[in-house]
């Protein structure tokens, strides 16, 4: 099928599969969001509307990971850390590139639910003791300063706790306090001269990941279940889902010439010739 209604893939959640199961660290955060909208994707592939693509944000990932990949080449602090008085330098390591990549990212295999759950990270700092810190690329343009607070702020922290969470399970050891480089599109400059100047501010964050596992475990019990799961209470997609259901049994039921029935009509005016206009 073209467009959004299913959502291409080999296979969706089979509870009888002994097969482990991938799921993404964007996918825990539908769960949160709407048990129902992600019942429906993993168990059936009906996956709600892809939004726009945010491509000023990826090009400023991209350069920020360019900027960032010089110093770590080096293994010296980036001017940023030392402004922040963070001691750290980017970290160097073989699978950095793989960490990266939004369909590998960091790798763990949860033994209690045969959840494959992984997460691209946008870069990893060392401390002097070998201490490491997820780091996460942000871009934005808004008047106020940056600052992790209400529902986006909320979702940002759980990112940052995922990726903690995966590398403390990979063997390393992780601060808890993770950073975010938020960089803030300035919009008071005089002239746009085909550029867009951007403000970069440094904001910690504290995880706390005693969430994760037993989120996990409700995840596998949402995915085994054959019984439809409750709707989120802020979900948008689901009221939606809802009224066009209805409407369109309305106009069903009445007779009404949907998309649907209009096959039936035509046939039957082929059996039954007549002068009136059909649609």
């Amino acid at each position: 099928m073209q467009g959004y209604a299913v959502r291409k893939k080999i296979a969706w959640f089979n509870p009888d599969s002994p097969e482990p199961y991938k799921i993404s660290r964007t996918r825990i955060d539908n769960f949160l969001k709407c048990r129902r909208c992600f019942w429906l994707e993993e168990r059936f592939g009906i996956k709600k509307p892809d939004s726009y693509p945010l491509t000023l944000n990826l090009a400023v990932d991209a350069l920020l990971k360019k900027e960032f990949d010089i110093h770590r080449a080096k293994q010296v602090p980036h001017p940023l850390m030392r402004a922040y008085g963070i001691d750290a330098v980017p970290f160097k390591h073989a699978e950095l590139d793989s960490w990266r990549h939004n369909f590998t990212g960091v790798r763990y295999l949860h033994p209690d639910t045969n959840l494959l759950v992984f997460g691209a990270v946008d870069d990893v700092w060392m401390a002097p003791h070998g201490e490491l810190f997820v780091v996460d690329y942000k871009a934005t343009s808004k008047a106020d300063t940056p600052a992790l607070e209400g529902s986006l702020g909320a979702q940002y922290k759980r990112q940052m706790e995922v990726y903690q969470w995966l590398l403390g399970k990979n063997g390393f050891t992780v601060s808890k306090t993770g950073y975010f480089v938020y960089a803030n599109g300035k919009k008071d400059t005089e002239a746009f001269d085909g550029k867009l100047e951007f403000e970069i501010t440094v904001l910690p964050c504290k995880g706390d990941i005693r969430w994760i596992e037993p989120t996990l475990v409700e995840i596998k019990a949402c995915l085994s279940s054959d019984v439809i799961s409750p709707k989120g209470t802020e979900c948008e997609y689901c009221p939606y889902r809802e009224a066009a259901g209805e409407a369109l049994m309305r106009q069903e039921s009445k007779g009404i010439k949907t998309k649907s029935n209009r096959k039936k009509i035509v046939k039957k005016h082929e059996e039954e010739p007549t002068t009136k206009k059909l649609f």
